[in-house]
């Protein structure tokens, strides 16, 4: 079982992983040691998570923080914890309230709906593989590829995921693989190849290569 951390769960993998890097990966082997005890944490539940993906989509940290603020308030929430009908209860024009623009309100609600309807498969996720449950939440409105692999490496702490559109990670893998050049994703692919099966464990590393501060979703 993933272990309880102070302010999260932490993936019970995560030392086996950093030994298996360091010995597979000069990069690794001298990143790792650079960030101590810190480790990828998963907080709130799934829809939270997923609902907070699409406040924030195209606009910066702190905006969305303060959207996702009014937010609760307006649905009278707890901030780690939104369920779906909360948000049918509501229309798209009063989510506009709490300063969605009127796509990110449509999509909360038919994220909502796809909860609610049973149309994703949430108690079977731990038992499904990656690639399921991506086409699973690529077929909600507002959430693509890149998302629903933000969501399996941040909620479901899946320990081998590579997201390749993710525009940190390729400059992260430009900077310490490639000494700044700029790397196509094949050729990032080929560098996440010798990290498997912990292929999240060295890009979450590489992500904090470029900010030490860890990111939460």
């Amino acid at each position: 079982m993933p272990k309880q951390a102070a302010t999260g769960v932490t993936p019970e993998y995560w030392d086996e992983a950093c030994k298996h890097l360091a010995r597979r990966d000069r990069v690794m082997k001298k990143l790792i040691p650079q960030f101590g005890e810190a480790r990828l944490q998963s907080r709130g539940d799934a829809f939270t998570t997923l609902a907070r993906s699409i406040v924030g989509q195209q606009i910066s940290v702190k905006a969305a923080q303060s959207v996702w603020d009014r937010l609760i308030a307006l649905l009278g929430a707890p901030s780690t914890r939104v369920a779906p009908a909360m948000v049918e209860a509501l229309a798209a024009t009063a989510l506009r309230e709490a300063g969605l623009s009127l796509r990110k309100a449509e999509y909360l609600l038919d994220l909502a709906h796809h909860f609610s309807s049973g149309s994703v498969h949430v108690q079977q996720w731990r038992q499904m593989d990656d690639e399921a449950i991506i086409e699973e939440l690529v077929a909600i409105r507002g959430i693509g590829r890149w998302t629903a692999e933000m969501f399996l490496i941040f909620h479901l702490m899946r320990p081998n995921v590579l997201p390749l559109d993710d525009l940190g990670l390729l400059k992260g893998i430009s900077l310490s693989y490639f000494s700044g050049e700029p790397v196509s994703r094949a050729e990032a692919r080929e560098v996440g190849d010798a990290w498997a099966p912990y292929r999240s464990v060295a890009t979450w590393y590489i992500w904090r290569s470029l900010d030490p501060l860890p990111v939460d979703y």
